[in-house]
């Protein structure tokens, strides 16, 4: 905390307001927003304090606050011309400073701490797997969550979405889809099996990712990985026999990266509603026998569902970053309200190694 006194002063110390909890509390010099708000017992949405999964995002209503790292890394530039901040990397400036945090429309479980080994790996593609996790007890979940997964001698838990829909009394296994990350030490010895046998750490669920109430048309998009909380939360809908209708763009690069198609086929078949899933590559070859949607998934939004007004429209995104912000741009521009657009930015180690 030295560095931050030198950086932001030693001067008195600064209130935050939080609503809506009704949360006032001071901000010692040096310390950021959440820092503060957690030893105060402000329930302030978290994880990985870091400032990459984007959980402690709120609205800045008064004040000023300065960065120890660009918002820009998470946040998109839509979000932060709207006023949205990160308190994990928030250190307020002024007297009172008063932020708004998302109402939380789902009632999560409460985060608990599990042991499980790996059950079963299916290669994906060639850089995505599925593990299916084996658990000490039951984990309950919201559709759209993730766990953090960590064994012994890992410097830093990371974090997988749940691949399944939730069970009403808890899953005793569990499922991720897992993309290498390259140099990546979970998944570098997870690709070697190095894994396999090892106990690991289960701790969750985590994440405010999840389907909102209502009748809006949802447009969803994930990319790479990402598939895992889109499918989590689409199986949801399917068994409780949601109505809304659905467009679902999957980008990939080429057909061999596309997967889960008969899983996505299966919720297609049995949806209550229209549903529309069209697949996006990006880099198929121009002679291959792909005659489907090429270019980026993002560009294809505006025609997702023929006939419905995108300004009534809700967006689901999952996947990375670059994929993220050019769908919150894109959305945003055919008329998708900022505050109807909801996601999942997966972040890796490579991201934060470019995070100053």
């Amino acid at each position: 905390m030295g560095l931050l006194k030198k950086l932001f002063g030693g001067g008195e110390a600064k209130f935050v307001e939080v609503a809506p909890f009704g949360s006032r509390y001071e901000v010692p010099s040096g310390e950021t927003m959440l820092e503060a708000a957690l030893k105060n017992g402000v329930p302030f949405p978290h994880n990985c304090t870091v400032g990459t999964c984007g959980s402690c995002k709120c609205k800045l209503k008064s004040g000023r606050v300065s960065a120890l790292t660009d918002f820009g890394y998470t946040l998109s530039q839509q979000e932060i011309a709207a006023g949205f901040i990160l308190a994990c990397q928030a250190i307020p400036k002024d007297a009172l400073t008063q932020v708004e945090v998302e109402s939380q429309a789902l009632d999560a479980p409460k985060a608990e701490s599990f042991k499980g080994r790996i059950a079963a790996t299916e290669t994906l593609t060639h850089d995505i797997v599925r593990i299916t996790v084996a658990l000490d007890r039951p984990i309950r979940f919201v559709a759209g969550q993730y766990a953090n997964l960590k064994y012994a001698g890992l410097e830093r838990a990371r974090n997988y979405s749940f691949a399944d829909a939730p069970d009403r009394d808890g899953r005793s296994e569990v499922s991720f889809f897992i993309r290498k990350v390259p140099n990546g030490a979970f998944t570098e010895a997870l690709f070697k099996g190095e894994l396999d046998q090892l106990p690991l750490e289960v701790e969750g669920p985590h994440g405010n990712f999840h389907l909102h109430p209502g009748t809006s048309p949802m447009i969803c998009i994930a990319g790479g990985s990402g598939l895992a909380p889109l499918l989590s939360v689409l199986e949801a809908a399917r068994k409780d026999r949601v109505k809304r209708p659905c467009a679902f763009l999957f980008g990939a690069r080429t057909q061999a990266d596309l997967y889960g198609l008969d899983q996505i086929q299966q919720i297609a078949n049995n949806w209550a509603g229209t549903f529309v899933f069209l697949p996006v590559l990006s880099h198929e070859p121009a002679d291959s026998s792909w005659t489907g949607a090429r270019g980026l998934v993002t560009q294809f939004i505006p025609d997702a569902l023929p006939g419905v007004a995108l300004n009534d429209a809700e967006g689901y995104m999952c996947g990375p970053p670059g994929m993220i912000d050019a769908g919150i741009a894109s959305m945003t521009e055919y008329g998708v309200k900022l505050d109807a657009i909801y996601y999942d930015k997966f972040t890796d180690q490579s991201h934060i190694a470019k995070m100053p």
